[in-house]
C-alpha cells in the first residue's frame, strides 16, 4: 500500500472471482475473523495475515511475522514452559530493528505503536488483569532504523553480483558453545521425522523436557504436577499455572488482532512418546 502514489485504502468488494483457481479466498466474503492471504487484500489494514505465499500454495494458519511480534509485545518473548521458571514481566523486546530502505512510519505504528491497532490493550482494567495474573503487560517496543543491509538481502547489489537471489534452503545450523545442531526441515539430520529423538534441543519437546527436569530437581511440586510426563503438549499448555498467560493471548486475539485462527492439530503428543 506504502509504495502506491496514493496509499489510502480502498473499499473492498467481496465478488467472486473469475478466476478459476481453488483458492478460497477468491470467493469468500472478507470479515475480520477470516484469515487473509498474506499477498491479498492489501487495502485491509490491521488485521492479521496469514504468511505470504503462493496464490496455489496448500494453505497454512501460520501468522505473519508483524502479528507475531504484536503480540510478543504482550506475552514477551518467553513459551509458556519457560515462563514457569523465569519472571516473564523481564523477558520483553526493547528495540526492534529495520532497515531505513523498508521502513514505513505510519504501517509501523499501526501494527505496534500504542495509538494503533493495540490501543485497546492499554486500558487499565486490562492492564491490571495481565499483571495479577503473572506480571504481563503491554510493551511496545522502540523501532529503530539503519542503514546496512544484509549482505545476503535479495535487495542487495552483491546479491544482483552474484547472478540475483538464491533460493531458500531446507537446510539449517544452530551453533551453541555446548552444542552444534544441523537441521533439515526442523529435525536433525539423520533422524526420521516422526523419531522423538530427531527433536532438536531448541523443540518444543526438549524446551518441555528441561523445565520439567528443572521444577524435579529444585523440588517445586506445583510445576512438577503441571509439566508431568503423562500428559500431552496440550494439556500441559492448558494446566492452570499458566491460566494468566493464556488470558492475556485470548485478550490479544479478541480485542484486537481479530481473524488470528489458532494452529491446531500438533500438540496431542507425549513428552515420554
Amino acid at each position: 500500500m506504502a509504495e502506491q502514489e496514493d496509499a489510502t485504502p480502498w473499499s473492498a468488494m467481496s465478488t467472486p472471482s473469475t478466476n478459476s483457481s481453488p483458492n478460497p479466498a477468491a470467493t469468500s466474503p472478507i470479515t475480520p475473523t477470516s484469515g487473509l492471504l498474506g499477498r491479498g487484500h492489501f487495502d485491509r489494514l490491521g488485521l492479521v495475515r496469514r504468511k505470504p505465499s503462493r496464490p496455489d500454495a496448500p494453505p497454512t494458519l501460520s501468522k505473519s511475522c508483524s502479528d507475531k511480534l504484536a503480540l510478543k509485545q504482550c506475552t514477551g518473548l518467553l513459551s509458556g514452559p519457560s515462563s514457569l521458571l523465569l519472571d516473564p514481566g523481564s523477558v520483553y523486546l526493547d528495540t526492534l530493528i529495520l532497515p531505513e530502505s523498508q521502513y514505513v512510519q505510519t504501517a509501523v505504528e499501526r501494527a505496534f505503536g500504542r495509538e494503533g491497532r493495540m490501543k485497546e490493550l492499554g486500558q487499565e482494567d486490562v492492564q491490571a488483569r495481565w499483571k495479577q495474573g503473572g506480571g504481563f503487560a503491554f510493551r511496545p517496543f522502540e523501532v529503530k532504523t539503519t542503514k546496512r543491509e544484509f549482505e545476503f538481502s535479495r535487495r542487495s547489489p552483491a546479491t544482483a553480483a552474484r547472478g540475483g537471489p538464491r533460493m531458500s534452503s531446507n537446510l539449517s545450523a544452530m551453533y551453541t558453545p555446548r552444542r552444534q545442531e544441523i537441521l533439515i526441515n526442523g529435525v536433525l539430520q539423520g533422524r526420521k521425522q516422526l523419531d522423538p529423538k530427531a527433536a532438536s534441543c531448541v523443540s518444543r519437546r526438549m524446551a518441555w523436557k528441561s523445565v520439567l527436569e528443572v521444577a524435579m530437581l529444585a523440588g517445586i511440586p506445583l510445576l512438577t504436577e503441571a509439566l508431568r510426563k503423562k500428559r500431552t503438549y496440550a494439556e500441559m499448555k492448558g494446566c492452570k499455572v499458566l491460566e494468566g498467560r493464556a488470558r492475556v493471548k485470548k485478550d490479544v486475539k479478541e480485542m484486537v488482532l481479530k481473524g488470528w485462527v489458532r494452529n491446531e492439530g500438533d500438540e496431542a503428543w507425549e513428552l515420554d512418546e
